[in-house]
């Protein structure tokens, strides 16, 4: 289950503008690299939407089914705001619904089947 935490609002090359839901999954313990130390953390993504601003707000709050998972995605480099150092990430967060989330979980990939 997700949560709608907020929303955004993009424009296009066109100049048009279209909104963005801010969803939040739950609560993840996660172990610092650094530190070795747990923390608690959650992952956010923005789902683009047809919704105008009224109705994303009137959104903010409601739960949803699905989740959000780390995905392999082509590599892109990231700034991290807090240092400046950029960095080659290969994955990135989406919005997963329950349906995608039981095939990935459950099909083999035709590339690992012999």
């Amino acid at each position: 289950m997700v949560k709608i935490v907020g929303f955004k609002t993009f424009e296009r090359k066109d100049g048009s503008e279209f909104c963005a839901l801010i969803v939040q999954g739950g609560i993840e313990a996660v172990k610092s690299k650094e530190t070795g130390k747990t923390y608690f953390t959650v992952r956010k993504v923005n789902v683009p939407c047809t919704f105008d601003e009224v109705t994303c707000e009137s959104l903010i709050g409601s739960d949803f089914p699905g989740s959000i998972q780390k995905v392999e995605v082509a590599p892109y480099e990231y700034v991290v705001p807090e240092t400046g150092e950029v960095v080659t990430l290969k994955h990135s967060y989406q919005y997963v619904t329950e349906e995608e989330s039981v095939v990935n979980d459950n099909v083999v990939k035709k590339e690992l089947v012999l």
